[in-house]
């Protein structure tokens, strides 16, 4: 029996991976992460499959079905919105399972940040103008940022910033942004339900980004993008195709 938790992408249906659905048509049991969790990739779940929301379960419920899976010997498709590698409490529930001796699997998924620059048609790399990306948050309800991870301290070089689980607190992030390392002029987007039917993007600059999100009203499940790669246009080609590299095939 093994437990197979599985990245279900940022919200289309045909944009987990062929190994995620080969794996939720044939698991007799399914773990969701919620209401973010589309129906039509539910339908992929075995006509009899126990399928189980985890949004109103501690993690000790969850861990309890897990159990209960692995002692009548049924593998499990636990999916998780985007990738399993960030934000998606999968450490405290590897945690659990190493400890009770059961087996585990990770698929990577496509993240909601890729399908946000998807949608903008963006690179978030562009070459001399930014070549790192902060994947960040900020704190809610939930866990405390640690030190040093504030906005302001992050925003300082003014790379590439997105944001993740934030459009709630737009006021608060954008004051933030402007006194650490980003100018009014910066280039900034929100993309809400990324690759939904119900998608929404909205562009401006950073003066304007707290206005902008609230007047599109955009609060939740949304992922919004800070720099000037969102705005790039004159810059050089990358090294990667030029004319100067040596090129060598396989060995």
């Amino acid at each position: 029996m093994t437990v197979y938790f599985i990245g279900a992408g940022p919200g289309a249906a045909d944009l987990i991976t062929v190994r995620g659905q080969r794996l939720l048509q044939r698991c007799p049991v399914c773990l969701y992460a919620g209401s973010i969790m589309p129906e039509d990739l539910l339908a992929l779940c075995p006509p009899d499959a126990r399928v189980v929301d985890t949004g109103p379960l501690t993690l000790d419920q969850i861990i309890t079905e897990l159990a209960d899976a692995h002692a009548a010997n049924l593998d499990v498709a636990r999916l998780h919105s985007g990738d399993p590698s960030i934000y998606s409490a999968l450490a405290e529930q590897c945690r659990r399972l190493d400890d009770l001796g059961i087996d585990y699997e990770i698929v990577p998924g496509v993240p909601a940040f890729a399908a946000a620059a998807a949608a903008l048609g963006r690179e978030l790399t562009v070459p001399g103008v930014a070549q790192t990306v902060t994947l960040t948050r900020v704190a809610t309800l939930s866990t405390a940022m640690p030190p040093g991870e504030d906005l302001r301290t992050l925003s300082a070089p003014g790379a590439t910033l997105v944001l993740h689980l934030a459009a709630a607190q737009i006021d608060t992030i954008a004051a933030e942004l402007l006194a650490g390392g980003y100018r009014p002029e910066t280039a900034c987007a929100v993309v809400a339900f990324a690759s939904w039917p119900q998608q929404q993007v909205v562009r401006c600059t950073l003066e304007d980004l707290a206005a902008q999100t609230k007047a599109a009203g955009i609060t939740r499940t949304a992922v919004i993008v800070v720099g000037d790669v969102l705005a790039a246009e004159r810059f050089a080609d990358s090294y990667l195709y030029s004319s100067g590299r040596v090129r060598r095939g396989r060995h």
